[in-house]
């Protein structure tokens, strides 16, 4: 009877202690589902959905380096006060820029947004010392924008409505505008090729507004295969001066883009202001692309001013490979003596590597 007790109570203790250690038994979760960033082709190559949200992001930039010598883009003629002599180098300068686009679709329009901050190195003349260094970081574009309204830091709309003056780098030996504001500006699309624009700009540095009445941009675009024509006038605030510029592109072919684009502006209290930055009431550009193939153009603009400034820049661009181009350009300026300055003249040029992700 003893074996037999101890025999039972042996299995009931086994049975007991079974049922506990499969009452306590771990159980493991199942894994949720990876989301995988998913790409967005709505806005063009390179965006993705930002994980979570419905909001579309494209990151890039560039790594640029320039090489300036001569004339106008070397640095001369500075009084090194380390030797007591003539100083006469290169201008170099090396960019990093970094770039964020975003784009959603809401019941108001696409909702966008882009930025651009760039961080150079370079040599510039200081106390007399041509040394390179650290030029700091500058935000250069930093707006949101709904539907057709835009607010925040970007170029002024009387040069980005007009479009810049050529596919050159110096391309403001005849200056046509000044360009970095905080703005909030309206564009309206009809959707047939034409476009209409209003600004309200701060301007920059000494053209920046000193009251509460902002700059003001209006323009007005048409545009169709065979090119474009736009105009569009600037009042600076705070001068009361007045400047307009109309241009024509025309695309000549399947290879070759040309363009004119004159300005006028008034010189009632100050010679230049934010938008007239040409010397005397009138100024004239003109210049086009020729694209030799895929992989080469080649570039060239004039420029003209009452105050008698004359300027030449043409350019041989060669992509490598696809987001490397080397850029080699010359530069030809002559300032005649006038009432805004004396007898110049001088041959420049510059060698661009540019590498844009």
């Amino acid at each position: 009877m003893n074996i037999k007790s101890l025999l039972l109570g042996s299995a009931a203790a086994l049975i007991a202690v079974s049922g506990a250690r499969a009452a306590d038994a771990v159980v493991v979760a199942e894994p949720e589902p990876a989301e995988y960033v998913r790409i967005c082709d709505v806005y063009g190559a390179g965006y993705f959905y930002i994980p979570g949200t419905e909001t579309c992001l494209r990151i890039g930039g560039y790594l640029r380096y320039d090489i300036g010598i001569g004339d106008r883009e070397g640095t001369r003629d500075v009084i090194d006060v380390r030797n007591g002599g003539l100083n006469d180098t290169y201008y170099k300068q090396a960019r990093f820029a970094f770039k964020t686009w975003t784009g959603q679709e809401t019941e108001l329009g696409t909702l966008k947004t882009y930025t651009e901050t760039r961080i150079n190195f370079g040599n510039t003349v200081i106390g007399g010392y041509n040394d390179a260094h650290n030029k700091g970081i500058s935000l250069n574009f930093a707006w949101v924008q709904l539907g057709g309204l835009r607010i925040g830091k970007d170029e002024s709309a009387f040069d980005t409505f007009s479009g810049y003056a050529g596919n050159v780098i110096d391309d403001t030996i005849v200056g046509y505008g000044d360009f970095d504001t905080n703005l909030i500006s309206y564009t309206f699309d009809a959707g047939n090729g034409f476009s209409a624009i209003v600004s309200l700009e701060q301007g920059e540095g000494i053209y920046t507004i000193d009251s509460y009445m902002p700059h003001v941009v209006l323009g007005a675009k048409y545009a169709q295969g065979w090119g474009g024509v736009v105009g569009v006038v600037g009042y600076d605030s705070a001068s009361e001066e007045w400047a307009g510029k109309v241009r024509v592109d025309v695309n000549a072919g399947d290879q070759l883009e040309l363009f004119v684009m004159g300005g006028y502006g008034t010189e009632k209290h100050f010679t230049r202001n934010f938008y007239k930055q040409w010397d005397g009431n009138w100024a004239i550009w003109g210049g086009g692309t020729y694209n030799i193939n895929d992989k080469t153009s080649l570039n060239a603009q004039l420029s003209y001013d009452e105050g008698k400034t004359f300027g030449l820049a043409a350019n041989v661009a060669y992509t490598i490979v696809p987001g490397f181009t080397i850029t080699a350009e010359v530069d030809y300026f002559n300032r005649s003596a006038s009432d805004y300055h004396g007898k110049d003249d001088g041959v420049g040029g510059i060698l661009r590597f540019q590498r844009n992700f």
